[in-house]
């Protein structure tokens, strides 16, 4: 395991939350270290999500499927997140334009899985 790789990884799921923010109404994060958290927060229920329903119904699955478990993971983390504030309308914005963000953004983990 790359532990410098997964801590950039993180920092930058952070950035990427903090310009969500910025953009998407009815979503809001309260500063760098909230937004921090809440990326740790959003992998981990993502995991937990792949590990109980399989890939095809993880957040990183593609479709429909994948991007309403998104917005429902997108949505559990403002409960666990303090500072974090998100609507239904909110999370559904959030899913879509951090969809549109992973299309553009290279991760390891896509490019593990698309090879």
């Amino acid at each position: 395991m790359n532990w410098l790789g997964t801590i950039v990884r993180f920092i930058v799921s952070a950035l990427v939350l903090m310009f969500v923010g910025f953009l998407v109404p009815g979503f809001a994060v309260v500063n760098f270290w909230t937004a921090l958290v809440a990326a740790v927060v959003i992998a981990l229920l993502g995991w937990a999500v792949e590990a109980l329903f399989g890939r095809r119904v993880s957040p990183y699955g593609r479709g429909l499927v994948g991007f309403i478990v998104s917005a429902v993971i997108i949505y559990l983390t403002q409960l666990v997140v303090p500072g974090m504030r998100v609507t239904v309308l909110g999370a559904l914005l959030a899913s879509l334009v951090i969809g549109i963000i992973d299309l553009f953004v290279p991760t390891e983990f896509r490019r593990g899985r698309d090879t």
